[in-house]
């Protein structure tokens, strides 16, 4: 199902794969380079489904207008916040988990506490530009306080994934896993030894996990949460 929903910057764009049985929702953001259709944003629109978690990809107004450059990150948060009502209506109650590629992972961390999410997937967080470690991005990334999983290519130029997991080593709410010689757009060469399959696979495995997991913890939370005078 495709929704078009307003924003005070444009039309952002909903795709959501429904679970026939929803215990949960993930609602992701793209990158500033590519949209929905980025092998980890589709995998898991077509993986976690299957397995009770209805997936919902974003497309941000500038790529909905057909812009080639993104927007600021002020204005993918604008869009975002204004984009949630929408989101929490379809979740009806049930956990919602955020989070995105890249720019879209920014956002979602960025914004976790403002939805009330009760988790973030980063996948490809882009720590800090290509060969300017001195501009890092890490408050971002342990600003959520909820759990946080990061899924980060062994040879991504924006911040590998045993560089994320050192910068964030003193936040216990942050987990990352590597995802063997990946890149920034989880691309792996040939000879690498590691296939795209390979990839997939990992990457569907490692969100289901930790969405079902935190899921459960989310709900048994709000069910002793009921139970207090």
């Amino acid at each position: 199902m495709i929704l078009d929903v307003p924003t005070s910057v444009g039309p952002g764009r909903l795709t959501i794969a429904a679970a026939a049985h929803p215990t949960a929702v993930l609602w992701l953001g793209h990158g500033a380079g590519g949209g929905i259709e980025a092998v980890d944003l589709a995998v898991l629109a077509d993986r976690l489904p299957p397995l009770g978690v209805t997936v919902v990809r974003y497309e941000q107004p500038w790529r909905v207008a057909g812009k080639r450059v993104a927007a600021r990150p002020a204005t993918l948060d604008i869009a975002w916040r204004e984009t949630a009502p929408r989101i929490l209506e379809l979740a009806a109650g049930l956990p919602l988990f955020v989070g995105g590629r890249s720019a879209g992972a920014r956002v979602a961390c960025r914004t976790a506490s403002e939805v009330g999410a009760a988790g973030v997937v980063c996948l490809a967080f882009p720590l800090h530009p290509p060969g300017s470690p001195e501009k890092s991005r890490l408050q971002e990334l342990l600003e959520p306080e909820v759990p946080v999983l990061v899924l980060q290519g062994t040879r991504d130029p924006f911040g590998s994934a045993e560089t994320v997991a050192v910068e964030a080593s003193s936040h216990d709410g942050v987990r990352v896993v590597p995802v063997p010689e990946a890149d920034h757009g989880m691309r792996v060469a040939k000879s690498s030894g590691v296939t795209a399959a390979d990839v997939r696979d990992l990457i569907a495995a490692t969100v289901a996990g930790f969405v079902s997991v935190r899921a459960l913890d989310h709900e048994e939370g709000a069910a002793d949460g009921a139970g207090q005078p």
